[in-house]
């Protein structure tokens, strides 16, 4: 199976422990690296932030000094440029996470509910079904221990791993053995949590005979966190289009798969008319949103937390 069917199959798998997880994010502060798999562990108030809304939370509203009591001037609620803040405002208010006052001409914001403490922790997964075919595995691998983003960091693989395997990467990366076809995940060694909560090392470049690197504050570091649970929240892992085709088939998980490949396809990449078994046909429809309410706590259309105060809707 290829990289992307091997994902999605590991994706569903978690999906149906009832974990939140989500793919392809940014796993980075000032560099730039993007995490195959991540899983978000929550806390008990998850429930709270499910109540909110949805769709990914802004962390700089977030971060904002606005709570749920007095309404604040939105300007002096910020740190950071006025452009950055306003927009983080409009998204926070069109969420249902901010909610909008005027006076004197101004505009003054509030939390319709306080921001809960909802993550317990952070895992990362690298997929790597084909341990031949390593490509830059190690310095990912080294990137993410020394940034310590994220609590633990995984290697899944459907090869058998080796001791040799197991030498080339760095100690602290737990390793799976995952089969996309049964389901089944064997533990072949386990992850060290990572020390989240002090500075980190992050490589940004890498060139011949040089490596750019940059220390990052546990500040920063706690930040990033939120955001990359924020958009793991938001996004879930069925971000990917279904083939107009006759031949794509989605499985009980909602996973893409093509009858005349037979395997699992990514849609932008492989098929379409050049695809000898493309039979043309509307894309099948999957209702992918009531899949993942079904089996995390995310809900996809939650009550709300927007107050409605009287005479308030003639100063919006």
């Amino acid at each position: 199976m290829r990289e992307f069917g091997f994902e999605l199959a590991l994706c569903a798998a978690l999906e149906r422990e009832g974990h939140l997880v989500s793919r392809q994010l940014g796993g980075h502060v000032h560099g730039r690296r993007v995490l195959d798999t991540v899983v978000v562990h929550p806390t008990d108030a998850v429930s709270r932030r499910a109540a909110i809304t949805p769709e990914r939370l802004p962390t700089t509203a977030i971060e904002a000094d606005v709570g749920p009591g007095r309404a604040r001037y939105w300007k002096d609620a910020f740190d950071c440029h006025p452009d950055r803040a306003e927009r983080a405002t409009e998204l926070a208010i069109e969420r249902g996470f901010f909610e909008r006052e005027r006076h004197g001409g101004r505009t003054y914001v509030r939390q319709t509910a306080r921001y809960p403490d909802w993550i317990e922790g952070i895992t990362a997964i690298e997929n790597k079904p084909d341990l031949d075919r390593p490509g830059d595995l190690q310095t990912q691998l080294r990137t993410d221990v020394s940034l310590a983003l994220v609590d633990r960091v995984v290697l899944a693989t459907a090869d058998y791993v080796t001791r040799a395997h197991l030498n080339r990467i760095p100690d602290e990366v737990g390793v799976w053995r995952f089969d996309p076809e049964s389901g089944d995940r064997e533990i072949v060694r386990e992850a060290t949590d990572l020390p989240t909560d002090e500075a980190g090392v992050e490589l940004r470049e890498r060139k011949p005979l040089r490596a750019d690197v940059r220390v990052v504050s546990a500040a920063e570091k706690a930040s990033a966190r939120t955001r990359l649970a924020e958009r793991a929240y938001g996004k879930g892992w069925r971000s990917f289009d279904y083939p107009p085709c006759a031949n794509c088939s989605p499985d009980a998980d909602g996973i893409p798969h093509c009858t005349w490949k037979d395997r699992p396809v990514r849609a932008s990449e492989e098929c379409g008319p050049d695809c000898e078994g493309h039979e043309k046909a509307d894309a099948p429809t999957v209702d992918g949103e009531a899949l993942r309410a079904e089996r995390t706590p995310w809900d996809p259309d939650p009550a709300g937390t927007r107050r409605r105060q009287t005479g308030l809707d003639r100063f919006l």
